[in-house]
């Protein structure tokens, strides 16, 4: 075979077919190539752009990524007002898809996993690493696991937005779409008026029941130590008593079994001074009782009104911080897989081992939801402003199974939950319905975190978990019966035979949480 050059090949193609030919096939060729351009350009996605709303724009309530189409919109009350590219994570570190909040953000942040990263303008979503933050954006999927935004849209975006605002990790796209539904909250108007006057009264009878409690206690510790002091005085007395009666009974043996009168007489005379002491004993025990009876019953008094009182200033606090949390706006996450129904409000205080704000979760429930094995899909309601008929509301759908209306339909919700908490209902409020459980992540510093178990998740789940850490307060903050048991690293409880199907992941020890979490 005869090796020609491409040049050689075209001058014997000319000569066989002609200049004509060749000009017919160039044409047919180039008019082939841009048909296949066009049908290229048609099958990709678009690529998503940078995008802020033609309108003045209010406080974000949530974001929403869509992994498909690697893209980030972000909604206040009216629709979306900021729209830019993102990169998600890569096979293996996929960023997990499904519910989650701000629980702490951070101007200026350094990975401490990876080579101390930069990573400005991070919004963390969960306290294992997953982040939404600034970063190089190569136009596809190209992180560990984090949402990585363009630079000046994470900085523009950075004092937008909240801690507790809620972030929906999507397989597909997503958006928020307008929904009425009986079983959503229906505030009070006339609650929603008295509630920050009757917050205020209840903070100022709670401080002074701490105060009456604190001197009941002062009062009380002092008590013990003189009641001490007359406790001995009378235990003395009491045995100096016994010793003369017991003295007396002898003198009176000694003089019955005399039998000469010398005997006799030294008998008597014993006897006359053992009564005189017992008698004498007898007085000074009388007197001392009654001196102290009237001491010891204050005492007793004092140690009773010391509980009293720190039983009202747990009563009080407790009245108090409902009354402050019920102007909060409440989220409700409803767990198939758990059967059980649980409520988030932020305290606004810092977590007392650093990072994020203490969120809490004193209401966990069991809740009734029709066809328990039938799958119900993840809903997230969001109440976005306040209307005629008490709050507006948006659905967003990012796994189906049930449509966003039959899964409330679904649910039969508790009465006395719904008393504590409707009346007061306020925008950012939320119900999230899923037939996932609540992630291992979710704890007292978070909101609610839920991931998707049907979605590959491999950048969760290659981080340590943070421990379930026990908050010990006055104010009632601890886990509930949730965070007890083994949960794989998903945050389905291991051997819970409702959970969803999926991956399966080996459990990951958790390990304690360190001032500086593990980066992304």
């Amino acid at each position: 075979m005869i090796n020609r050059s491409p040049t050689t090949r075209s001058t014997i193609a000319m000569r066989r077919w002609g200049f004509p030919a060749i000009v017919t096939l160039a044409a047919i060729a180039a008019l082939t190539a841009l048909t296949a351009g066009a049908a290229a350009r048609q099958a990709r996605p678009a690529t998503p752009t940078e995008a802020t709303a033609p309108r003045d724009a209010g406080e974000p309530l949530m974001a929403i990524v869509s992994i498909k189409t690697q893209h980030v919109t972000f909604y206040d009350a009216d629709g979306w007002i900021l729209r830019a590219p993102v990169s998600t994570g890569v096979k293996e570190r996929e960023t997990p898809a499904g519910v989650f909040a701000v629980v702490e953000k951070e101007k200026d942040h350094h990975s401490s996993m990876y080579d101390d990263a930069w990573m400005p303008n991070m919004q963390r979503i969960t306290w294992n690493g997953v982040a939404l933050h600034g970063g190089p954006l190569p136009g596809y999927a190209a992180s560990h696991g984090c949402v990585r935004m363009p630079y000046g849209f994470a900085e523009k975006l950075f004092d937008k937005t909240w801690i507790g605002m809620r972030v929906i990790i999507s397989p597909n796209d997503a958006e928020p779409v307008e929904f009425t539904h009986p079983a959503l909250f229906m505030p009070n108007r006339e609650a929603i008026a008295a509630a920050p006057a009757k917050a205020e009264a209840l903070a100022r009878e709670a401080v002074e029941a701490a105060k009456v409690a604190d001197e009941a206690k002062k009062a009380a510790t002092k008590a013990p130590r003189e009641t001490a002091l007359l406790t001995s005085s009378l235990r003395k007395l009491e045995a100096l008593k016994g010793r003369a009666d017991a003295e007396l009974v002898t003198a009176d043996r000694m003089l019955a079994a005399a039998k000469t009168d010398e005997a006799k007489a030294r008998g008597e005379e014993l006897k006359q001074r053992a009564a005189a002491k017992a008698a004498e004993l007898a007085t000074q025990l009388d007197t001392a009782r009654a001196d102290a009876k009237p001491k010891l019953d204050a005492a007793a008094a004092a140690k009773d009104a010391a509980k009293a009182a720190q039983t009202r200033k747990a009563d009080t606090a407790k009245a108090a911080r409902e009354a402050s949390l019920a102007l909060e706006p409440v989220s409700i996450y409803i767990s198939r897989a758990t059967q059980k129904l649980y409520v988030r409000r932020n305290t606004h205080r810092p977590a007392p081992d650093g990072g994020g704000e203490v969120f809490d979760f004193s209401i966990e429930v069991p809740v009734t939801i029709r066809d328990p094995d039938k799958p119900i899909g993840t809903h997230v309601f969001t109440a976005v402003a306040r209307n005629d008929s008490g709050l507006r509301w948006t659905a967003v759908t990012i796994d189906n199974g049930d449509g966003a209306r039959d899964a409330l339909d679904r649910i039969t919700f508790s009465l006395d939950v719904l008393d504590r908490i409707a009346p007061t209902a306020v925008p950012r409020s939320s119900i999230v319905i899923s037939d996932e459980p609540l992630s291992a992540e979710t704890n007292y510093r978070t909101e609610f975190v839920a991931v998707l178990s049907n979605q590959p998740q491999g950048g969760f789940i290659t981080r340590k978990p943070t421990a379930n850490v026990l908050v010990a307060s006055d104010e009632g903050f601890g886990f509930g019966s949730f965070f007890q048991g083994s949960w794989d690293s998903q945050g389905n409880r291991i051997g819970d035979p409702r959970r969803r199907g999926g991956p399966y992941y080996p459990p990951v020890q958790p390990r304690a949480y360190q001032q500086a979490p593990p980066g992304w």
